[in-house]
This record gives structure tokens, sequence and C-alpha cells, in this order.
């Protein structure tokens, strides 16, 4: 019977000589069995270091077995001779309650033929070895096509791989907290890289996406992805829905094909860093203004020149009886689901515009440009042309007359 495991050996005699053992749990095998000469059954302790291992007799040897944390995958060996304590930790549960009680009965000296012994043999390297948390691959040639990738992977990179999908064995790795898959012919993400629960940060710079799904902004990302790079791809838009992964703080957007940014992207309340440099944005979403960020870059961008005085008026008076219930559930923050009311009306409320005064509207509003100095949400910010502007145009509604008219009053009084 053999039993993989973190193993620290500290001899009980140490302290009374003023001495301290090394105190460092190192990957073992542990295993039982006979030594070819016979003579009962003994432990054998394999490391990395010495993988024959150390071996100590069994029958009538062991003083106490301490297992108050062995639903932890941990417990403690005490050995009459040699004095020693073999802890163990990081353990499967029920294989260590198993190998424990297969110790006991061999303690006792019971039949050798009704336990489960192994053969005594030196395990394979990989046994005991560190188990692998990082790998990186930076051509095709190395890329394990007809392999899988170590199950306790914590760091992937596979970037120059030529890869035109996201291999199915990267999608198994749920450990993984940091996957780069940069530089490679990815044009569509499957829906199930939202299974990696651990994941952290994603780069697909320079591949060739076209868009980022809505099922991925629902999903276990919006909980753990704090960094995404998505530059140099040829991406015209990112769904509302992105909005949702709420624990961004680095966000990369470089030199895609973008024409708008997610409209409720002030929702990002952690995102620190933004860069949407060499874009086709024409001017920035109206909750833009609610972001808190320490740098941002959107230099390249071919901004519009802001035109408060010629609005776009969409308004519709009488409002209509779905603009007023519409209204009154944003205003009113009354929920909603797609259990309660159909799924295009759920859509049409998510996507709500916030009038100046705070109000809702949705398919009955005034539409215009304003100036916003980009300084007042970043505090470094790239200059966003080669003229040295830091200013950039922002989408404003007005959800009636009477609110675009005051904001006029202000615009021209503030021009004067």
């Amino acid at each position: 019977m053999r039993l993989p495991c973190e193993v620290w050996v500290a001899s009980r005699l140490l302290p009374s000589a003023g001495l301290r053992g090394p105190g460092r749990a190192a990957r073992a095998v542990l295993a039982l069995g006979k030594p070819p000469g016979g003579g009962g059954v003994w432990l054998q302790v394999s490391t990395a270091r010495h993988r024959p291992g150390a071996k100590y007799q069994l029958r009538e040897n062991i003083e106490q077995l301490f297992t108050k944390f062995v639903e932890e995958g941990k417990a403690t060996v005490r050995l009459k001779e040699p004095a020693v304590d073999i802890c163990l930790s990081k353990a499967n549960v029920s294989h260590l309650k198993t190998f424990l009680s297969a110790m006991k009965l061999a303690d006792r000296g019971t039949s050798e033929e009704s336990l489960p012994l192994s053969t005594l043999a030196p395990p394979k390297a990989s046994e005991v070895e560190k188990p692998k948390t990082k790998m990186t691959i930076t051509s095709r040639k190395d890329y394990p096509f007809t392999q899988s990738f170590p199950y306790t992977l914590e760091q992937l990179q596979a970037s120059y791989c030529k890869l035109p999908r996201i291999d199915m064995h990267i999608l198994c790795l749920k450990r993984l907290r940091k996957l780069d898959l940069s530089h490679n012919l990815i044009k569509k993400l499957p829906v199930t890289i939202g299974d990696l629960v651990s994941l952290q940060e994603l780069s697909l710079q320079g591949n060739l996406l076209e868009s980022f799904g809505a099922a991925l902004c629902n999903s276990t990302l919006r909980k753990s992805l704090q960094s995404l790079d998505l530059s140099q791809n040829k991406i015209k838009a990112l769904p509302a829905q992105f909005c949702q992964l709420r624990e961004l703080i680095h966000l990369k957007l470089d030199d895609n094909d973008l024409i708008r940014l997610p409209f409720k992207i002030g929702q990002l309340s952690q995102l620190r860093f933004l860069s949407v440099a060499r874009n086709k944005l024409p001017f920035l979403p109206n909750s833009f203004g609610k972001l808190s960020l320490e740098s941002l870059d959107l230099f390249g961008n071919p901004f519009e020149q802001p035109s408060p005085l010629a609005p776009d008026i969409q308004l519709k008076i009488p409002l209509t009886l779905w603009e007023h219930s519409a209204r009154a559930t944003i205003n009113y923050r009354l929920p909603y689901s797609c259990h309660v009311l159909p799924s295009h009306l759920c859509h049409d409320l998510d996507m709500s515009k916030s009038c100046h005064c705070g109000r809702a509207c949705l398919s009955s509003f005034i539409q215009t440009t304003v100036t916003m100095n980009l300084h007042s949400v970043a505090h470094t910010v790239v200059l966003v042309d080669n003229m040295g502007s830091t200013e950039a145009p922002l989408l404003r509604y007005f959800c009636s007359l009477t609110c675009y008219s005051q904001f006029l009053d202000r615009h021209l009084q503030s021009i004067r």
C-alpha cells in the first residue's frame, strides 16, 4: 500500500541535545510492505532526495497515532524505536485513513496476508518531486498536443504556438490562476473557459478574436478574473454583460477595432488600469465618468468634436406606457429577472440609460456629447493625440426637455 503526501520526520532526541531538526515537510511516498529478506511489516518513507527511502519496523513499535486533524489530510505517527515522529500532511483523506488503519494492524502483529502490502521499491521520480505549478511554452514544437498538462498547474504560458483554438486539456486545469495564450491564431473563445474557477489573469493578446462572449461575462470569471488582456485582436464591440466582470483591475484593449465601450463600464468599480489605445472610438460612454483609475491610455482614437449644442433628439411625447413602466422599474429599483419578465424586456431594462439628473430613460431621450477632462477619472493619463490633449468627448443622455434645458443654461453660462 502506498500513500503520496508531504512528510516531516522529527527526532524526539534532538531537543534534549540542544539541537533542532530541519522542520520542513517534503513531498514523499509512504509504503507498507515486507523487505526482501522478510522480517515483518515495515514502513518506507521515500523522498526526492532519498528515493530508496528510510525504513521503520512497525510490529509493536507504534507508540501513538495522532489523528485529530485526519479530516484535513494530516496525522502524526510516533514510533518507539527510533524515537521519531513522522508528521504527514496534504494526504488524500480516505487514503490516509486506510493507511493508518493498516499501520495499526501491522503494529498489533496481524497476519501479513490480510494486510494491503506493496513492494518496498523506490518510487518513480515523478511521484516524489514537487508538483509542477508553472509551465512556459513558446513554440509549436514544444506544445504537448498528445499529452495532458499536469493537473497541479497554476500558471501556464503557451505563446507563439499557432493554436487555432483553446485546447480542451487546458480547460481541465481547475487550479489555473494565470493563463497566457498570447500570439496564437485563436478566433473564438469556448464558453467552458468560464469553468476555470481560479482564473485571475487571462492574456489573449495578438490573436484573431472578433468577440468576447456574453456567456463568459456571466460565468465564474465574474468572481475571479482580475486582469484581462485582449489587445491586438479584431474586436469591434464588447457585450453589455462585460461589466459583470466586477473584479477586473487591469484591462487592456489596445489595437482592436472597437467602435464603442460597454455603456455601463462605470460599474467596474475595481478597475484601476485601462488601456484602449489605437481603436476607433468616436466618444466615451456616459458612465465612464464613474471610473476611478490610476492609469488611462486612450491614445490614437478618432474622437469626434463634442457638440453639446447639436443634440440628437429621440424624445417620444407623450411617453409610451412601456417607457413609463420601464423608467419606474429602474428609478424605484424594483427587482426583475427572466423568471418574472420576458427575456427581451429584461434586456431592454439592462440597457437603460442614466440622465444627468439620476433618473433612467430607455428609448425616449435626448443625446449629446460634452467635453470631459480625463484627469477627473485617472491619476495618470496618456495624451489622447499628438497635440497634447487630455480631453475626450463624453456621451450624455437627458430624460426630458427640462433636463436638457437646464444643462444648456449651465453650459452657455460657463463659456461666456
